[in-house]
This record gives structure tokens, C-alpha cells and sequence, in this order.
């Protein structure tokens, strides 16, 4: 009896976690967590800190992976007229949560943290599903196809 024969074969494919519609609900929530951070972080008057791996050299000429710090763009802003916001972002557009609305208001930066709570789980429960669809086509719809080289 052949080897192969014995083993269960089957069809497969992987699945790109950041290609899917499930990918980009974890970025997102990554992001919200983030934002929360940095709410609580201004809240309590401290400073916030997000960093990123990068490849630096060291004395011996070395290539190493260090922590860098990275800017954060707050998801909250004041109007002309003082009323706070909190807008969720894709690219730099702003997403929508419900048709023709793409902001949530808030009293003040102390109910930030609850609010992105509260979003937190509408995207788990798949509320905002279908606007991510959205988002992710019209993303999609800006990149064009890389061309192929001619006798490569």
C-alpha cells in the first residue's frame, strides 16, 4: 500500500488575513484600541506612545529590530463651533456608520473611551459589516493593476 494512499488528500487554499473582509476587522479594531489608549492617555494628562518595528543598523554594522516611535492621528476633533466628534477612518476617509452619517457626537474627550467601547462592539457583533464592504471596494477601485513587463 502506497504511502500517499494513506493520508486524507484534500483541496486547500490559504486565507490572506489581510485581504479579507475578516483582516480588516481586526485593523480596525486594533486601531480603536489604540485611539481608547490615547483618549485615557489625554484624559489622565499623560503622554501616549505608539511604536513600530524597524531595521536599524547597531555600532557593528549590524541589521537589528527596534521599536520606533510612530505618530497616532487622534479620531476626534472640534468643530468651528465647539461641538466634539469622534470619526472612524479608512485611508483618509472618513467611514460611514449610517447613510449620510460619519461621525459620532461627543460631549467631551471624557466619553471618548466609552464611545469607541460601544463601537467596539458593533463590530463584533458584524454591524458595521457592510460599510467595511464598502470601504474596502471603493479602496480597491483607486489602485490600478501593475502593468506587465514586455519580454520579462
Amino acid at each position: 500500500m502506497s504511502i500517499l494512499k494513506s493520508l486524507r488528500l484534500t483541496t486547500a487554499s490559504p486565507v490572506h488575513a489581510s485581504g479579507s473582509q475578516h483582516g480588516f476587522r481586526v485593523k480596525l479594531l486594533r486601531y480603536l484600541e489604540e485611539q481608547k489608549a490615547l483618549a485615557e492617555a489625554e484624559i489622565a494628562g499623560t503622554t501616549f506612545t505608539a511604536t513600530k518595528k524597524v531595521t536599524r543598523s547597531n555600532m557593528e554594522g549590524e541589521k537589528i529590530r527596534v521599536d520606533a516611535p510612530r505618530t497616532v492621528r487622534k479620531g476626534w476633533f472640534t468643530d468651528a463651533t465647539g461641538k466634539m466628534f469622534f470619526q472612524l477612518r479608512y485611508g483618509s476617509k472618513p467611514l460611514e456608520f449610517a447613510k449620510g452619517m460619519n461621525a459620532v457626537a461627543v460631549e467631551n474627550l471624557a466619553e471618548v473611551p466609552g464611545i469607541i467601547a460601544s463601537i467596539i462592539e458593533a463590530i463584533n457583533a458584524g454591524e458595521l459589516d457592510p460599510q467595511l464592504t464598502t470601504a474596502i471596494a471603493e479602496r480597491k477601485a483607486n489602485f490600478k493593476p501593475k502593468a506587465k513587463k514586455a519580454g520579462a
